[in-house]
C-alpha cells in the first residue's frame, strides 16, 4: 500500500513539473482584472438599485401609495429624509465609481490590496445605510399613525375597525408597521447579501491571493 502511494506521489510531481508556471506579474494581472470587474459591477448595481424603484413610481398605483405620507402629515419629514437619502446615495455611488477608476490604473499589489479593503468597507457601510433607511421608513409610518386623529379614514381601512377604540386601532396598525419593517429589512438584507455579499466575498478571495503574493 505504501509503495502505491509513493508511486502516485511521484507521478503527480512529474505532472506538476510539466504544468505552466505563472509569474508574479501574470498572477497580479489576473487578480487586478477580476477585482476591477467586480468593483465595476458593484458600481452598476448601485445605480440600478437607485433607478429601478424610481421607475416604479411612474406606475399610477405606486404613486397613489405615496399619498399615505401626506395623509399622515409626514410630507415635510419625508421631504427632508428623502433629500438626505439622495445625497448619501449619490455619495456612495460616487465612491463606487471612484474605487473603480482607482483600481483601473493601479500598478502595485499593495495599492490594489488597499483599494480592495476600502471597497469592501464602502459596500458594508452602504448596505448598513440602505437597511437603516428601510427601518426608518416604517418607523416614520408608525409615528405618523400614533399622532393621527383619524387613522381609519386616513388609511382607508373600512368599517371593520370603525367600531373599535381608536387607541386599539392605532396599536394594531403600529404593530403591523413594526412587523413589516422587520420583515422588509430582512428581505432587503437577503437581497443585499446575494448581490453585494457575493461580490465582496470574491474581493476577499482576491485580497487573500494578493497577501500571498506579498509574502
Amino acid at each position: 500500500m505504501v509503495d502505491e502511494l509513493e508511486l502516485l506521489k511521484k507521478d503527480w510531481q512529474k505532472k506538476e513539473a510539466n504544468l505552466p508556471k505563472l509569474s508574479y506579474d501574470e498572477i497580479y494581472k489576473m487578480i487586478w482584472k477580476k477585482s476591477s470587474s467586480i468593483v465595476k459591477w458593484i458600481f452598476y448595481i448601485s445605480i440600478l438599485e437607485f433607478v429601478i424603484p424610481h421607475l416604479l413610481y411612474l406606475v399610477p398605483s405606486m404613486r397613489n401609495n405615496l399619498d399615505i405620507y401626506a395623509n399622515l402629515g409626514l410630507t415635510n419629514v419625508v421631504l427632508v429624509v428623502s433629500i438626505v437619502q439622495y445625497l448619501v446615495v449619490f455619495y456612495f455611488i460616487y465612491l463606487f465609481y471612484k474605487r473603480y477608476r482607482e483600481i483601473s490604473v493601479l500598478d502595485s499589489a499593495k495599492q490594489l490590496t488597499s483599494n480592495i479593503l476600502r471597497t469592501r468597507k464602502t459596500v458594508k457601510y452602504y448596505v448598513i445605510f440602505s437597511l437603516s433607511m428601510v427601518l426608518l421608513t416604517f418607523a416614520m409610518l408608525t409615528v405618523g399613525v400614533y399622532f393621527s386623529d383619524n387613522i381609519v379614514d386616513t388609511l382607508g381601512l373600512g368599517n371593520q375597525l370603525a367600531s373599535m377604540p381608536l387607541e386599539k386601532v392605532k396599536l394594531i396598525i403600529m404593530a403591523s408597521f413594526a412587523i413589516l419593517g422587520v420583515v422588509f429589512t430582512l428581505v432587503f438584507g437577503g437581497i443585499y447579501f446575494l448581490l453585494y455579499g457575493l461580490l465582496t466575498r470574491k474581493l476577499r478571495r482576491n485580497y487573500k491571493e494578493l497577501q500571498k503574493l506579498e509574502v
